[in-house]
């Protein structure tokens, strides 16, 4: 098939990188480069640097809103176009513009978790289960009819980024057997009753909030790992937690307690073990390697 791909970041290049290799890939439409780091240098999105590796027209435009856009990409006569975490919305001229319409590649088993945050809300809700859902790009957010589901567990164990990386590879593989196998396969309608909102994380929720239990506090450290990260702050610098576990001590909201090799944080009637942690401009390490070199007493 003739295809337009549409995304930005890591998650998407996944699905790039194999439709690649069976499609061609007419032309990317990515989020435009950014002023990023202390060099105030642009920054590409990986799907733009990979395109260009790979000589495929790259577009970013700041809208679709507008004709002359819409226009450009009706222009490319695709037969689809594949959308994954593109982070623009798609005006009703671009998901007619093509004859099979436009396609999301979206990381949770919908309709749970419509929205923008939905890895990262699955794993801070307890949920067991997480996946990938293909849709059909509708006009409502992540309420298109379904073409095809593909499961991931979540553990105790898993992190943000560990499910990230889960779901990018079991999208990609969707992705292409959906295109394979297209005219077979019939669209499911979502049912409005079963959604949530992944609502998207705002800077707020990274900050250390100890009025949680421990359970609630290890799935929000675990599901915000790495990116953005829960921290809290000591003596002037920030300290990212990457990985905890529920503690049995009984130790006062907000205290910060040093125990020989452990490193132990209060909150809402318990205890949370800090097993992996970042320094302010640090490399991450575990708990008990940060706590030869630094002391919290």
């Amino acid at each position: 098939m003739k295809i337009v791909f549409m995304g930005t970041p890591e998650f998407a290049l996944e699905a790039l990188k194999a439709l690649a290799t069976e499609h061609e890939i007419l032309a990317v439409y990515t989020k435009e480069p950014k002023i990023s780091g202390r060099g105030n240098k642009m920054v590409k999105t990986p799907v733009h640097m990979w395109a260009e590796e790979h000589n495929i027209e790259v577009r970013t435009p700041k809208t679709l809103r507008n004709e002359e856009e819409q226009r450009k990409f009706a222009e490319l006569k695709a037969d689809i176009a594949v959308v994954a975490a593109y982070g623009l919305i798609l005006p009703q001229p671009v998901l007619d513009a093509y004859p099979l319409g436009c396609i999301n590649i979206h990381a949770s088993l919908l309709p749970r978790w419509r929205g923008a945050a939905p890895i990262q809300r699955s794993i801070e809700a307890g949920d067991k289960v997480s996946g990938v859902t293909i849709m059909k790009v509708a006009a409502g957010l992540d309420t298109g009819d379904m073409l095809l589901k593909g499961e991931v567990e979540i553990t105790p164990d898993t992190t943000g980024g560990d499910l990230h990386d889960k779901l990018a590879k079991v999208g990609a593989d969707l992705v292409l057997k959906t295109l394979r196998d297209w005219q077979n396969i019939k669209p499911q309608v979502q049912d409005d009753a079963l959604s949530c909102y992944a609502a998207k994380i705002e800077k707020e929720e990274s900050l250390l909030d100890c009025s949680f239990n421990a359970e609630k506090l290890v799935r929000k450290i675990m599901a915000f790992s790495p990116y953005p990260a829960v921290y809290f702050e000591h003596k002037g610098e920030r300290f990212k937690i990457l990985r905890a576990i529920i503690s049995n001590e009984k130790i006062s909201a907000g205290q910060i307690v040093q125990q020989g090799k452990r490193l132990l944080i209060g909150c809402n009637g318990g205890a949370v073990e800090v097993t992996e942690i970042q320094r302010q401009g640090k490399k991450a390490m575990s708990a008990e390697e940060m706590l030869r070199g630094y002391s919290f007493n």
